[in-house]
């Protein structure tokens, strides 16, 4: 299979060719850690068991639905950029800086893994987001800093389910 070069769209809304190809290359890592963050906690929902389980399953769910609504505005955003959006299991993995584990861990280790992703989905977004202010991108500037609010909570909740 032949890696096409990527010729992005013709678009002038003010953020140079230059700029905008290094957002989409920053956004497109931003989805793929979110896509994989999102399996990853859809799959713990799935397989969650022992005493905590009604309070992790619920805790799961709730968060794998708030991650899959924020996938499709990355990817639109990497669109609006006039690049295309990264969108199988392949491009994915080679893209995500999250680890995949492998098996069913326990409940406080999913805790621990979840906790560990969103820590790394926020550090690819707080990376991203110096380029997207240098750039005088503000709906994207926009998008990651109500993102980064977002992945921080979850984290403080993850982090404090394992405090004693």
């Amino acid at each position: 299979m032949s890696k096409k070069k990527v010729i992005p769209a013709a678009v002038n809304i003010g953020i140079s060719e230059e700029n905008r190809g290094k957002i989409a290359r920053g956004l497109s890592a931003f989805l793929a850690d979110s896509y994989t963050l999102y399996l990853m906690t859809h799959n713990f929902h799935w397989n969650v068991t022992g005493p905590m389980f009604n309070t992790l399953h619920q805790m799961f769910m709730d968060q794998y639905t708030e991650q899959w609504g924020a996938l499709d505005v990355i990817a639109e955003r990497i669109r609006a950029l006039g690049y295309p959006a990264p969108g199988t299991y392949r491009e994915f993995s080679s893209l995500s800086s999250i680890k995949e584990n492998e098996g069913v861990p326990g409940a406080m280790e999913m805790v621990r893994f979840l906790l560990d992703a969103q820590e790394t989905t926020a550090r690819t977004a707080r990376k991203l987001l110096s380029v997207t202010e240098a750039a005088g991108d503000q709906p994207t500037s926009d998008f990651l800093t109500q993102r980064l609010q977002i992945h921080e909570k979850t984290a403080w909740m993850l982090r404090s389910l394992m405090d004693d």
